[in-house]
């Protein structure tokens, strides 16, 4: 194949969490003269729409089951066949692995695989086996920070060579960014309130329980203050309904106006946003951001934060420590500990000298070390590696290489 070296991005599902955002970053910035991109998410959501929006060819395959969502795959593959195909999150590395390594069995050449793990779950021992068994086949493993990197070691991941590449921020984007000026009018605080949000997937691991068990401690200190929690998930109604027992809600609703409405009540000192399209000037409009999660690989979101200048909180788990300096790009605290967490959250809200010097050390943090152009330099150079390994197997030349 002569001309742009053919990528094939596959996704796990098409959800709107860090890993989707961070491979939508990719493919939008990598060089168009040099590389063709399409991606395969293995289920609709908000990534897909906004990949699609971007310009990026984007193919749906919603398939539950894990062999049929191969042979689609394949089927996909044969159409257009890849030079590399990236793989991102677990079911992905599992899917676009095989249907890759398939091609050779319909007489097609074999791509250069590269995975990207991008999740700090906690594998069965079924899940870890049949990564073992795979990886082999694997010619790149990108681990997003140094704790997957053990993560992946511990794992007994062998036979394919890890390379360390943060996600990276897109500062230019983020430098033009403005603070939301509605949110007072849309969810009924008055102007100037102190906002504390938290902006990730409604999931366990995520940590919203602790931070709400946190929240009255922080209204003992800062009592106007209100929290943002934006995002969706299976744990909304769970959240919701601790929230209502530590009477965070505010008034009851109630009334023909209220029926199928999640708007935040009078008095409510927890709002729950929901999906939100401009995430970015949300961030940009709290006074503290914050990510209290019990698991994370990297914590994307307060490299947003902090490349905004907001100051920001979280738990001292998996990469975070990587990504934050406590008490000198911002604040970390232990996992699960409410206390801490509240500590952490009312000392920003009231020590603004103390709040500005975080941020602005963590916004020059995050230009120095997690920018997205350092992040596709990174992987451009891993499919260069590839289209060359791919050149070389079919003797033909492609601009990549």
């Amino acid at each position: 194949m002569n001309g742009r070296a053919m990528v094939t991005q596959v996704l796990a599902n098409g959800g709107g969490g860090g890993a989707q955002v961070s491979a939508q970053n990719l493919v939008t910035h990598l060089d168009e003269t040099r590389f063709h991109v399409e991606v395969i998410s293995l289920s609709d959501g908000p990534a897909v729409r906004r990949l699609r929006a971007a310009g990026v060819t984007t193919h749906v395959i919603d398939e539950p089951e894990d062999v049929a969502a191969e042979a689609a795959v394949l089927d996909l593959f044969q159409r257009r066949v890849p030079d590399i195909v990236h793989n991102h999150m677990y079911r992905a590395e599992v899917i676009g692995t095989r249907a890759a390594l398939a091609l050779a069995d319909v007489g097609l050449p074999r791509p250069y695989i590269v995975a990207t793990v991008h999740s700090s779950r906690i594998r069965s021992d079924a899940d870890k086996a049949l990564m073992r068994r795979l990886t082999p086949s694997m010619d790149k493993l990108i681990a997003v920070s140094k704790a997957i990197v053990a993560k992946i070691e511990a794992e007994g991941r062998t036979g394919a060579p890890v390379e360390l590449v943060y996600n990276g921020v897109d500062l230019q984007k983020y430098s033009q960014t403005e603070a939301c000026c509605t949110l007072p009018e849309e969810y009924g605080f008055p102007e100037g309130t102190p906002l504390v949000g938290v902006v990730a997937r409604l999931e366990p691991e995520k940590g919203h329980a602790t931070l709400l068990e946190a929240w009255p401690l922080v209204l003992a200190k800062v009592p106007e203050a209100r929290l943002l929690i934006v995002g969706e998930g299976s744990q909304r109604d769970l959240l919701e309904a601790q929230a209502e027992s530590l009477n965070l809600l505010g008034e009851r609703c109630s009334g023909d106006h209220c029926v199928g409405t999640r708007k935040a009540r009078p008095g409510a000192k927890v709002l729950f946003t929901g999906l939100r399209d401009d995430v970015p000037n949300v961030t940009a409009a709290l006074d503290v951001a914050v990510l209290p999660s019990y698991r994370e690989a990297q914590g994307l979101a307060i490299l947003e934060a902090a490349a905004l200048r907001r100051p920001v909180v979280a738990t001292a788990v998996g990469g975070v420590p990587e990504m934050i300096e406590s008490g000198k790009t911002g604040l970390l605290v232990p996992p699960h500990d409410p206390a801490a967490l509240g500590g952490a959250i009312a000392l920003l809200l009231t020590d603004h000298p103390l709040a500005d010097t975080l941020a602005r050390a963590g916004h020059d943090y995050v230009v120095a070390n997690f920018s997205i152009d350092s992040m596709v330099a990174a992987v451009t150079r891993i499919y260069e590696e590839g289209a060359a390994a791919v050149a070389r197997r079919s003797g033909t030349t492609l601009t990549a290489a």
